[in-house]
């Protein structure tokens, strides 16, 4: 698989990621031997694909996601050097730590370097490669933020930093208190949510807002800020779509299927391919468990689509021609 070099970093990057949500979720209530063989055999399918991304954050299944990656990479620690490893912090459940504490997002100092130091000791290693925020806390204080990153850096407890969810001038504000820049930004795009995009085509048009797009890709384009896509294949809506599906849903998914028969390649490698051919060099995180899926994703690395291909799934997504 082709890889990007992230901006502002030594890293070389699949441009396909994984995302671990799922690995804690889907095997939490199974035996833990099962969960690690499990765990080990999407390791290994991913990076038999070419993904060397791997995505975490502290509240995937209350941490359980982290902690069976960290029993896999204890059982063959070679396989670190492989892996790029980034976790998520600042996001904090209804009750905890007590039970009159309310669902917020927590940006304090203590929070994020405690988040990140939790993470490493979930995942058996000293250092992860990028740490993100992971959704916009409207008390966030950018010194504060960068007092946290700065401290962790120099710790060697986190080598780069970026953040999810962020608008532009979210980022522009946080990045007025960093010393260093930030390198990612991982937001909910694809084809049915395509707003970030559908912005630069709907500029002064009615009928198109959407709350906080504002250039957020743009700014990031204009910064270095690698965007990582969500969700990007819409939690499989437009690859296997319910009989009850809008007629949006069913277009995108027909004319998906027609692509993927062309190309002799898989539904999800052209929905992902979608993502690819923007000139941003989108990032797209996919979540299955299922190998089988793991491989088809990983098929998207070798199709182009062409710009009339690109926008007849675009205008199909929009569900009319651009203006």
């Amino acid at each position: 698989m082709k890889t990007y070099q992230l901006s502002h970093t030594d890293l070389q990057v699949s441009r396909i990621g994984y995302g671990c949500l799922a690995i804690g979720r889907k095997w939490g209530d199974i035996d833990t031997d099962e969960a690690r063989r499990n765990t080990t055999h999407v390791i290994e399918t991913s990076l038999s694909g070419g993904i060397n991304f791997f995505d975490h954050a502290d509240i995937y299944a209350d941490g359980r996601s982290e902690e069976l990656i960290g029993d896999v990479l204890r059982q063959d620690p070679s396989l670190r050097e492989r892996m790029v490893i980034q976790s998520k912090c600042g996001v904090r459940f209804e009750g905890s730590p007590d039970k009159i504490s309310p669902s917020r997002y927590d940006f304090s100092h203590e929070h994020i370097v405690a988040s990140a130091e939790a993470s490493l000791r979930r995942l058996g290693i000293e250092q992860l490669d990028i740490l993100l925020l992971h959704r916009p806390d409207p008390l966030m204080e950018p010194d504060e933020v960068a007092r946290a990153f700065d401290d962790l850096r120099c710790m060697g407890k986190v080598r780069y930093f970026g953040v999810s969810n962020f608008s532009a001038s979210q980022m522009a504000l946080l990045q007025r208190g960093l010393d260093q820049p930030l390198v990612v930004n991982q937001l909910e795009i694809s084809l049915l949510h395509h707003h970030l995009i559908n912005e630069g085509v709907a500029v002064n048009q009615t009928g198109y807002a959407h709350v906080g797009t504002g250039g957020t890709l743009d700014y990031c384009r204009l910064h270095g800020i690698r965007v990582q896509p969500w969700t990007p294949l819409a939690r499989g809506r437009m690859i296997e779509p319910f009989a009850d599906a809008s007629e949006t849903v069913q277009a995108v998914a027909r004319q998906i299927a027609s692509y993927a028969d062309a190309y002799g390649t898989s539904k999800e490698a052209v929905a992902l391919g979608w993502l690819l051919r923007h000139p941003a060099g989108l990032q797209p995180i996919v979540g299955t468990t299922n190998l089988q899926r793991i491989a088809d994703c990983c098929k998207a690395d070798a199709i182009e689509l062409s710009r009339e291909e690109w926008y007849t799934l675009f205008n199909a997504a929009r569900g009319k021609p651009v203006p």
